[in-house]
């Protein structure tokens, strides 16, 4: 392993013998890092309209969604077997209506002041949203699909400032 914690390959969580493993942030300094991520839910539009109405009976559809999220977000050492615990400063979930498809997009922002990124932690975020939205709205519509969820911003630490294109 280089001094950067990669491998020859440049696979930080990868070892030059192909093990995984954790890497090491010990000297890394703590900075300002926020990484927002999205998720589409597309569905059909009475499904919409119930989810707009508040008409499921399990609830807030959005509501429940948000605070699993925020949950996701908190619980990503727990679920992904390299990611760093995290002392998180804030998650924020954010629902708009898509556009151009019947659905919802869900935008998730983290921060956090640390060694390492919160890249993964958006990520979770925006997927637990979207897969909450789906379990709380499968009874109408079975048919949702959960699409492009992905990293659309990040910055702070080495590796400076990310925007999807």
């Amino acid at each position: 392993m280089n001094k950067n914690n990669e491998n020859k390959d440049g696979f930080t969580h990868i070892d030059s013998k192909g093990s995984a493993h954790m890497v090491d942030v010990s000297n890394k300094n703590i900075t300002s890092r926020v990484a927002i991520a999205s998720s589409e839910v597309i569905m059909e539009k009475d499904t919409l309209d119930l989810i707009q109405n508040g008409g499921f009976q399990k609830g807030d559809v959005l509501g429940v969604s948000r605070i699993a999220g925020i949950m996701a977000a908190k619980k990503c050492s727990e679920l992904i077997p390299m990611c760093h615990p995290l002392n998180l400063n804030q998650v924020d979930i954010f629902f708009e209506e898509n556009g151009s498809k019947t659905g919802v997009i869900i935008t998730a922002t983290v921060k956090v002041s640390g060694k390492t990124g919160v890249e993964i932690e958006a990520i979770t975020a925006a997927s637990i949203a979207a897969i909450t939205i789906y379990d709380m709205c499968k009874s109408k519509d079975r048919s949702m699909e959960i699409l492009r969820t992905r990293l659309i911003y990040k910055n702070g630490g080495k590796s400076g400032e990310y925007q999807a294109k």
